[in-house]
């Protein structure tokens, strides 16, 4: 299996990849290494989602994409929780790299409002809540149309997070296998 790397210049975006530092719901790192990929599919999707957000001037910052079986059992050992963390049995579309996490930007790399932050394991962070302000609102319908449009199906629990759709065609992928170095 090929995944493609996602990194700029061929993607105009700003990396963060949460698991790899200690600034996640686990309080540790949990990758090895701030890798970024996705399935070629998904690729695609993220490259039409960029050229939509430029000229509104948005970007994006990633959080999270390809995340190794490893990691998603580390995940789940930690907070087994299916409304906001994949059961590893079954598998999580990040898994399969055909899942991503992110928020937008301005093009000075400010993130926009959304309400809540990244991995907040709360009803708030659900899309169709209307108990934030009014600007995370619009920021969150502004990131929804935007993915969307590029070809992407949300999670309704997570605004952060977008998977392609029929994800779970794609076969669950261990880092161990693709030897990245994630883990």
């Amino acid at each position: 299996m090929h995944l493609h790397e996602i990194t700029p210049p061929e993607f105009d975006v700003d990396l963060f990849i949460a698991y790899a530092t200690a600034g996640n719901f686990t309080g540790n790192p949990v990758y090895k290494k701030p890798l970024c990929y996705l399935h070629p599919d998904a690729a695609l999707c993220l490259k039409k989602a960029i050229k939509l957000a430029a000229p509104l001037g948005l970007r994006f910052k990633i959080f999270d994409a390809f995340r190794p079986q490893e990691a998603q059992e580390a995940l789940w050992a930690h907070t087994p929780d299916p409304d906001f963390v994949a059961d590893p049995k079954r598998g999580s579309n990040h898994t399969r790299g055909v899942a991503i996490d992110l928020t937008l930007t301005d093009s000075s790399g400010k993130e926009l409002d959304m309400g809540t932050a990244f991995d907040a394991f709360t009803p708030l962070s659900f899309h169709a809540v209307t108990d934030i302000p009014l600007e995370a609102q619009k920021n969150r319908l502004m990131l929804l149309g935007i993915m969307t449009a590029a070809g992407w199906n949300l999670n309704k629990n997570e605004w952060w997070h977008y998977q392609l759709f029929h994800a779970e065609s794609y076969p669950l992928l261990r880092d161990s296998e693709l030897g990245l170095g994630m883990m």
